[in-house]
């Protein structure tokens, strides 16, 4: 059980650090993730079948992802179409393609194929051969999320963590807002669709109906991560999403496991993350989480630490911004 939820969770977690990007980065509400998601399960499926090296698989399902997130960038920066309508448009032709990709089937699997995780059990099947899993899980996700810190602290990293925040600071420090934009919706894509490369080797097959309501989960990973970690630095923010898609998939296996008690069914696994969602919603608005106002000192002077409010969930996509300077 706890090598699921930690497996899960870190693959789920790259998954959450593309929303990351898009949601609280550049105040962008992407709903391509439901289509770039499968994308990247179908282009890894359909690679190895083809005999393909699994590093060359998992490239290509990284570019796809990418070109989907090109996609819906031009749509909203070139034809000035709104962020939600951009996503569903290219989240809509994701369907056909991704069923194309499959030769029109819903689903692919590699149970009769040898994939490197498959491997990995062979290796530490001593140890426990989840485990070996779980580490070359947690390896990946750990370098991915090093290096968005590294890109975040980098100039051109700086001034896409300002744009969600504050768009015309970019236009006066004479650069293309537009072009920022499309940079990080195009990585944003891509960090989704090699998490869903990697869920289809962790589930063994590629489906079509992989992507549905994954965007909800992304943000439930999110929301709950914020809860947990509240910090504006950006080595924080990005370990938070981490840690708040380990901390869904525990509260998932816990419903699944003793959910019965109260006849609840993996059917409602959709209901229950909506309702998680609001109910982070709610604790991060609550005075809980409201910064408190310190007294003013007795010289007259303005409140000490003057500035800090705003570093917690509520503070919103400004955060990431914030973060980065």
């Amino acid at each position: 059980m706890l090598e699921g939820i930690l497996t899960e969770g870190f693959v789920y977690g790259i998954m959450a650090l593309g929303v990351f990007m898009s949601f609280r980065v550049l105040n962008f509400a992407d709903l391509t993730v439901d289509g770039s998601f499968p994308l990247g399960s179908a282009l890894m499926v359909v690679t190895l079948l083809r005999g393909m090296p699994s590093p060359l698989s998992f490239l290509i399902a990284f570019a796809g992802g990418c070109l989907a997130g090109l996609v819906t960038a031009l749509i909203h920066t070139k034809l000035r179409v709104p962020d939600l309508l951009s996503g569903i448009l290219t989240m809509t032709m994701l369907y056909s393609i991704n069923l194309r990709i499959l030769g029109n089937r819903a689903n692919i699997s590699l149970l009769r194929f040898t994939t490197v995780f498959d491997r990995i059990r062979e290796l530490t099947a001593p140890a426990g051969g989840m485990w070996g899993i779980v580490i070359f899980c947690f390896v990946i996700a750990i370098l991915i999320k090093a290096a968005l810190d590294l890109f975040f602290h980098t100039d051109f990293g700086l001034v896409m963590g300002g744009l969600g925040a504050n768009p015309q600071m970019v236009v006066s420090q004479g650069m293309n807002p537009d072009v920022i934009k499309i940079s990080g919706i195009v990585l944003s894509n891509g960090l989704v669709a090699l998490a869903g490369a990697l869920t289809a080797l962790y589930q063994g097959f590629a489906d079509i109906g992989l992507g549905t309501g994954i965007i909800i989960l992304g943000l439930a990973s999110l929301m709950l991560g914020e809860l947990i970690i509240r910090s504006n630095r950006i080595g924080l923010q990005t370990l938070r999403v981490l840690a708040g898609s380990v901390v869904y998939r525990a509260l998932m296996y816990l419903v699944r496991d003793y959910g019965y008690h109260i006849k609840m069914t993996p059917n409602d696994f959709k209901l229950i993350t909506g309702l998680l969602i609001i109910a982070c919603i709610i604790i991060s608005r609550s005075k809980l989480f409201t910064p408190k106002k310190r007294k003013h000192a007795a010289t007259g002077a303005g409140p000490a630490g003057a500035g800090s409010a705003g570093t917690g969930p509520a503070a919103g996509p400004s955060g990431a911004a914030e973060t980065t300077t």
